[in-house]
């Protein structure tokens, strides 16, 4: 905004004067050096405002970017095995993070401010034994590429309509807050986690990256093993 206003000053100024003598000329250049050598000395002052030593990556502008929000791979799914056993017939209860959306907001020394929804598909699976379930998950807020700051669990109690087996459901999480060390540390410096509250073994199987199909193990009429 402040270069177009400057820019708009000096088309005026030059309307003004049809025909500039050779004094009028040495005095706009002048003044022209002048002004280059403080915007120089202003450029080289910001640089050295926005270095954030503090951070743990290269220095970033505060210009408002807004943390990496992300789910962890390893807590993107929830399977509840019955008797621990790996098998689409042993599912009692199942779970996956479908998506993220997420906002923020920030200026001067305020804090980073987190808006986010977080849409869950939950599911009934043969070893269900109620129509409800409350599952949890957890947020966390992270150094980007380093250890947490903080981690918070909560509850989703879900009940499966009479007949269904899936539900979605969209969680809004109405406010996280992120302290800022100094008024030039940017969102960018930060990552916020999602996942749900899993065993190891529910870990191990979702980093091997296994997966059911819904009629595995069942017959398919009309196929055969022989080679075309």
């Amino acid at each position: 905004m402040r270069r177009s206003l400057l820019i708009a000053v000096g088309l005026m100024a030059a309307a003004s004067t049809a025909v500039p003598d050779l004094a009028a000329a040495q005095q706009r250049r002048q003044g022209d050096q002048k002004r280059q050598e403080q915007e120089a000395s202003a450029k080289r002052k910001r640089d050295a405002e926005w270095n954030d030593v503090q951070a743990p990556l290269p220095a970033l502008r505060n210009a408002g970017p807004c943390p990496y929000v992300k789910v962890l791979y390893d807590a993107a799914r929830y399977i509840d095995f019955k008797d621990n056993r790996e098998a689409s017939a042993s599912v009692a209860y199942s779970g996956e993070i479908q998506g993220i959306s997420a906002g923020c907001q920030y200026k001067d020394e305020e804090p980073i401010r987190v808006q986010m929804e977080v849409l869950f598909e939950l599911g009934k699976g043969p070893q269900a034994t109620s129509n409800s379930r409350t599952y949890r998950y957890w947020v966390a807020v992270t150094k980007r590429n380093d250890f947490p700051i903080t981690k918070q669990y909560f509850d989703l109690p879900v009940t499966f309509p009479a007949g269904e087996d899936r539900v979605y459901v969209t969680e809004k999480i109405g406010e996280i807050v992120i302290p800022r060390a100094t008024l030039t540390t940017s969102g960018a410096n930060f990552e916020v986690l999602v996942g749900f509250d899993v065993t190891p073994q529910m870990a191990a199987f979702n980093r091997e990256g296994k997966r059911f199909r819904v009629n595995a193990g069942q017959a398919v009429a009309g196929t055969t093993s022989e080679n075309p």
